[in-house]
């Protein structure tokens, strides 16, 4: 792709220098004066924001369904319209995939706003990701998913009858695409780029492009930039949100973070930073937390690229300056990622409490005389699902009630909603039948039926997707629709390469443990951070040490069948699977581990069912730590007096 510029105020600087991208927003309920503060609080090039997670897109088709929302992030748009006389001043691109399932109408909005105010302004949206009605129309006519769209996990092709789901069902289907139409709008002209999924980095890998002139086969400066934008992409997460490492600070230090900003510069290499006076911190061991966090092990997949994690170096290079190199990049694969999600049915959550004396028998009596109620009425087989579950562990010898008191959560769905309601209507049957010191919240809702959306994740050929980039006309005062100035189509990647079985292995030169002498067994996050995530119905988890001289034995000791043991009684042989990588530079060990969420975030039966508590609870597990390292551990601090 070649590039033009187009009269910005930073058009003389362009590739001149490194290229500033703040990050505005990681989730749909970012609220939109981030952005502003992105803008005002000092210089920067481009802003991204991302609004789509991956329930989101459903959500957005059942608001439009009910006639509640546009398609658009609401959030987004509440952004834009805060922040658009700060992007019209300083002459910010802004890029943000918070259009949804309706990039367009955002767009349109964006347009109008700009034009009334009177900002010369372009605005555009990306195409391509939706194929929503290809789906619907082939499950109509074949009774099967169009027969290039796959199974993530398995590369199977299925039937309706092997998904459990039809073409009324489906709710939305889009792909992950990459940074090109992106640069495409840009080299038009293009100030504010609204996207719907395209994936989480591709605003900073399509900013950096245009920003140096890329050619589409620098696949390292691309790799590169793709993992900038992995870094910055969950707002404060790489600047002290979400940072295991917290408690060795002043809390007040994470109040209201900074967000964080790439300067990436003409070889890819990035430096995370955030603006001058904000909160939080840019360090080592939060750029590491987030370089760990949700990725697929030492090779992730984009678009536009492959990026390979073997040899990533992070370095403090400055006050909340960081630097990242070492990533490498090959061509991308011929496929993406795919998300189709469906109407999964109803769901409910019945909670109750129990304090103190004899918690675990009292949870065993009242799941017996539930079980038994519900055989007499016929409602034990009306569930797809039903889990008891026990949350929380009660403390002996409590110097408070709270600290003895844990709930029982019965996690149910179903069908239709009938039999969540015939649940609830049993339990308040039992209400005076229950164990002693039984007790509930004032808040009964989580009891009543309310639907749910499954994420069936697939792979699609890249080929198959129709990508564009369409750029607005100015409207007149009127404040009518804006027309399309142009619509200006995207090829595809010019080499793909398939992907190769990916690495998992033990480490490949172990020490002997039992040479590093006698060892004292304390929680492993007395001495490793580390951060957990979900990737459908997995979880990542990365775990990591600071010191080098710990490296040897961190790497020996954290072997596979070791997490397995950490993992403890969640852990079912026959159900999941673990893979394992290693990242020497950062001294981090890493696992995915398959099939542990169930059916994904948005169905899954788990309290934790985005995974983001997994490696603390990891980390709470005592390990044998050598005597000559305990210099470098740290004490636990959980903030009881």
């Amino acid at each position: 792709m070649g590039s033009q510029l187009n009269g910005t105020a930073n058009a003389s600087e362009r590739g001149t220098r490194p290229v500033r991208i703040a990050n505005c927003s990681g989730g749909q309920m970012e609220p939109g004066w981030q952005m502003r503060k992105q803008a005002s609080l000092g210089p920067v090039d481009f802003i991204t924001g991302d609004w789509l997670a991956e329930n989101n897109l459903a959500q957005e088709q059942a608001a439009i369904a009910a006639g509640t929302g546009e398609g658009f992030k609401k959030n987004a748009w509440e952004a834009l319209q805060l922040s658009m006389d700060v992007i019209a001043e300083k002459r910010i691109k802004v890029i943000i995939d918070g259009g949804g399932l309706n990039p367009q109408a955002l767009a349109e909005h964006c347009q109008v706003l700009a034009d009334s105010k009177g900002y010369s302004l372009t605005c555009a949206w990306v195409s391509g990701d939706n194929m929503v009605g290809h789906v619907k129309q082939t499950l109509r006519d074949t009774g099967a998913l169009p027969s290039t769209f796959q199974d993530i996990n398995t590369s199977a092709h299925k039937s309706k009858k092997e998904l459990g789901f039809n073409e009324d069902d489906v709710l939305a289907c889009n792909a992950y695409i990459g940074a090109r139409g992106i640069v495409k709008g840009l080299e038009a002209g293009a100030d504010i780029i609204i996207c719907g999924r395209v994936a989480d980095a591709s605003p900073v890998i399509g900013a950096a492009w245009w920003w140096y002139g890329w050619s589409d086969t620098d696949y390292d400066r691309l790799a590169g930039a793709f993992l900038a934008g992995h870094l910055i992409e969950c707002s404060a997460y790489a600047s002290g949100s979400n940072f295991s490492g917290f408690h060795r600070f002043p809390l007040s230090k994470f109040v209201d973070s900074g967000f964080p900003i790439a300067e990436i510069d003409a070889d890819g290499t990035c430096v995370i930073t955030k603006h001058p006076g904000t909160n939080g911190m840019v360090t080592e061991e939060t750029v590491k937390c987030q370089l760990l966090y949700e990725i697929q092990g030492n090779m992730y997949l984009n678009s536009d690229v492959t990026a390979y994690l073997d040899d990533a170096r992070i370095e403090q290079v400055g006050e909340d300056r960081v630097r990242l190199s070492g990533i490498r990049g090959r061509p991308p694969p011929p496929t993406t990622k795919l998300a189709i999600y469906y109407k999964g049915g109803f769901e409910s959550q019945n909670l109750s409490n129990a304090a103190g004396y004899a918690t675990r028998k009292k949870y065993k009596l009242y799941e017996t005389q539930i079980r038994a109620r519900m055989a007499e009425e016929g409602l034990a087989d009306k569930f797809t699902i039903l889990d008891f579950q026990v949350v929380g562990s009660d403390k002996k010898n409590p110097h408070r009630q709270l600290e003895c008191t844990t709930y029982f959560r019965i996690f149910a769905q179903a069908a239709t909603p009938e039999p969540l309601s015939a649940l609830k209507l049993l339990l308040a049957d039992e209400t005076m039948q229950h164990f002693s010191g039984l007790h509930w919240a004032q808040d009964l809702r989580t009891a009543d039926p309310k639907s749910f959306y499954v994420y069936y994740p697939c792979i699609v050929s890249q080929d198959e997707i129709q990508e564009a980039v369409h750029l607005l006309a100015k409207t007149d005062k009127s404040g009518g629709k804006p027309a399309v100035a142009q619509t200006l189509t995207c090829t595809r990647p010019p080499k793909y390469e398939p992907i190769p079985v990916r690495e998992s292995y033990d480490t490949k030169n172990p020490i002997d443990l039992a040479s590093l002498g006698p060892t004292v067994d304390i929680p492993l996050g007395n001495i490793a951070l580390g951060r957990s995530g979900d990737k459908g119905s997995n979880i990542n988890c990365g775990l990591f040490v600071n010191q080098p001289e710990l490296w040897d034995w961190f790497r020996t000791i954290m072997t596979i069948q070791k997490m397995k043991d950490l993992i403890g009684g969640d852990w079912r042989e026959d159900e999941y699977r673990i893979e394992r990588v290693e990242f020497p530079h950062i001294r981090a060990v890493h696992f995915v581990i398959y099939g542990i969420l169930g059916r994904g975030v948005s169905s899954s039966t788990l309290l934790d069912n985005r995974g983001k508590g997994f490696t603390d609870y990891v980390r709470t597990k005592h390990i044998p730590v050598p005597e000559q390292f305990l210099q470098w551990t740290w004490e636990e601090d959980d903030g009881r007096d």
